[in-house]
């Protein structure tokens, strides 16, 4: 009980005043505390951390490098027109292709009698409220996107790889 009190009162002071130092003892403590954590943040970063990157290096190691974007300007511009409201409207636009490969842009070049065949029966099936309005306008070029890659499709070759069409040229009139 003894003992008991003199912690007692050891701590009653400690209280009133600043903390005074434990010593060696308390020392050692906070050097295990930190080196066990620092051992432990180390641990966990070698054993994630290594694993990840090692990771990302095979899944770069397989991928291919990516090509710089090829432009296919589908020309002259198309030119349609269709009936809004009892009136004869026209349609004008202008196409270009996106590619990475070389060889979907000849294929592209090479069918340009199907691509402008397919693209005009789709822009000529228009209605002028369904392409004025920025949803339609994006719609038609989604729908003219997938019939470019039903051709590069026909002809042998990969589709995803035709990545993009953009119109280049909308007028309506």
């Amino acid at each position: 009980m003894a003992t008991e009190k003199a912690v007692a009162e050891e701590g009653a002071e400690g209280e009133e005043g600043a903390a005074k130092p434990k010593g060696k003892k308390g020392l050692i403590i906070i050097i295990i505390a930190v080196l066990v954590l620092g051992g432990g943040g180390a641990g966990a970063f070698f054993a994630f951390g290594g694993k990840h990157d090692e990771k990302g290096k095979k899944e770069a190691a397989h991928e291919e490098p990516k090509l710089p974007p090829r432009y296919i300007t589908l020309d002259p511009p198309f030119v349609v027109n269709f009936e809004a409201e009892a009136a004869v409207r026209f349609l004008q636009i202008t196409v270009g292709v996106m590619t990475r490969d070389p060889l979907i842009e000849t294929a592209i070049k090479e069918n340009d009698p199907r691509v402008r065949n397919d693209l005009l029966l789709l822009l000529g099936g228009q209605t002028y409220a369904g392409v004025s309005t920025t949803e339609g306008k994006e719609a038609l070029r989604a729908k003219c996107l997938e019939a470019v890659r039903a051709i590069v499709k026909e002809d042998g070759k990969d589709p995803a790889k035709v990545e993009a069409l953009y119109f280049t040229s909308f007028v309506m009139q």
